[in-house]
């Protein structure tokens, strides 16, 4: 009896996930260090090499622009890397979802605010259908989303030209919003009031008519600040967020242990989609239209900053914070050559070589804290 009670005491004793480990150990198992390197790098670089401007309030707002809305669809893509899966669609999901929101507007006279709900709707109902193909036959899902990229592509030219009546761009969708305040939610910038604010107390640049030179902050980042923040929550805080780790780790496993394994990967397919579609309706509302070739090649950009951000190709690992600061490098990388001597042809190489320099740190940092070989 006296043996038999010792042994779960030396068994717990033992057990690695106890085991007290230093803080450099901690920080080193986490995802996103490999891109947090990969920023300090890149602020290095440009410090050196840009225009100092690119550092003033006003450049940062140029560079955080773009980053914001490719953020968003690349944190969406991290979680559904985590996931075990690949969505290529996104990027043609961004056009195909601006066409049925200018549509709406344009064509149908819906408000605004059912043009969005609607949007957002048909994107996550075409998201489910994706993630409902990929479950039920069982093909990877990098060929069922390769085929939905052209076939949402198809369809944008197709219904642009019927709206527009042969053009592949629907203009009018400001004339169509008007002055609707939900509007605000989604395009134009935030906190004015504040920034109008800092430039009368002479905190930051102005014109010579007292007008602050950044007049506040693009909506697109606050909504990447905002979704980067929730999927982090959900992801370390929430037991969907352990569902989505262990079904990209192991599904079968994952399914023994009780975890609703289609469940998951459709609401993560359908949870990519809306990230496109929020991207869409952003974008055409920030434009005043939208065309044909909306959302090009975004799918490899998400991807790529969420590679960047620690997310692994065979799922299980990864950070929405990580692919967080991965649309930033990749911002300050395309907006950046502008400001520097550099022919910004250059970005492609600059890209690739970050990407694969991410996913070798990250390979070489994760081999060290778990021992793997």
């Amino acid at each position: 009896m006296t043996e038999i009670s010792k042994t779960p005491a030396a068994s717990i004793k033992s057990d690695e996930r106890l085991k007290k480990v230093s803080v450099l150990t901690s920080l080193m198992r986490r995802p996103e260090l490999g891109a947090v390197a990969g920023l300090v790098m890149v602020v290095i670089f440009f410090f050196f090499t840009a225009d100092a401007s690119m550092f003033s309030l006003s450049g940062m707002m140029t560079i955080l622009a773009p980053a914001s809305q490719l953020g968003i669809l690349a944190i969406a893509a991290s979680m559904l890397m985590i996931g075990g899966e690949f969505d290529l669609s996104i990027g043609s999901m961004v056009a195909f979802a601006g066409l049925i929101f200018g549509g709406l507007l344009v064509n149908f006279g819906q408000p605004l605010w059912i043009a969005i709900l609607f949007t957002l709707l048909f994107a996550a109902l075409l998201g489910a259908v994706n993630g409902q193909i990929v479950i039920r036959t069982r093909l990877p899902s990098f060929i069922v989303t390769l085929a939905f990229l052209f076939i949402l592509r198809g369809l944008t030219l197709v219904g642009l030209k019927w709206a527009t009546g042969g053009s592949t761009q629907l203009r009018g969708i400001s004339e169509a919003v008007g002055d609707t305040s939900i509007a605000g939610l989604f395009s134009g910038l935030a906190f004015q009031g504040f920034f109008a604010w800092l430039a009368e107390n002479n905190l930051i640049e102005k014109f010579d008519n007292g007008m602050p030179k950044v007049a506040g902050v693009p909506v697109s980042v606050v909504w990447f600040v905002g979704v980067a923040g929730v999927a982090t929550w959900v992801l370390l805080r929430t037991r969907v967020g352990n569902w989505i780790f262990a079904v990209g780790g192991d599904a079968n496993a994952a399914r023994n242990s009780g975890v609703p394994v289609d469940r998951v990967k459709t609401g993560l397919f359908a949870l990519t989609a809306c990230a496109a579609a929020l991207v869409a309706i952003i974008t055409v509302l920030d434009a005043g239209s939208t065309d044909a070739r909306r959302g090009f090649q975004k799918e490899f950009e998400a991807i790529i900053a969420a590679v960047i951000g620690g997310s692994l190709l065979t799922g299980g690992y990864g950070s929405a914070i990580g692919a967080f600061f991965g649309a930033i490098i990749f911002g300050l990388v395309s907006i950046g050559l502008t400001y520097t001597k550099f022919d910004s042809d250059w970005f492609q190489v600059f890209l690739g070589t970050m990407l694969l320099l991410a996913v070798l740190f990250n390979n070489f940092i994760r081999r060290k804290v778990t021992g793997e070989r």
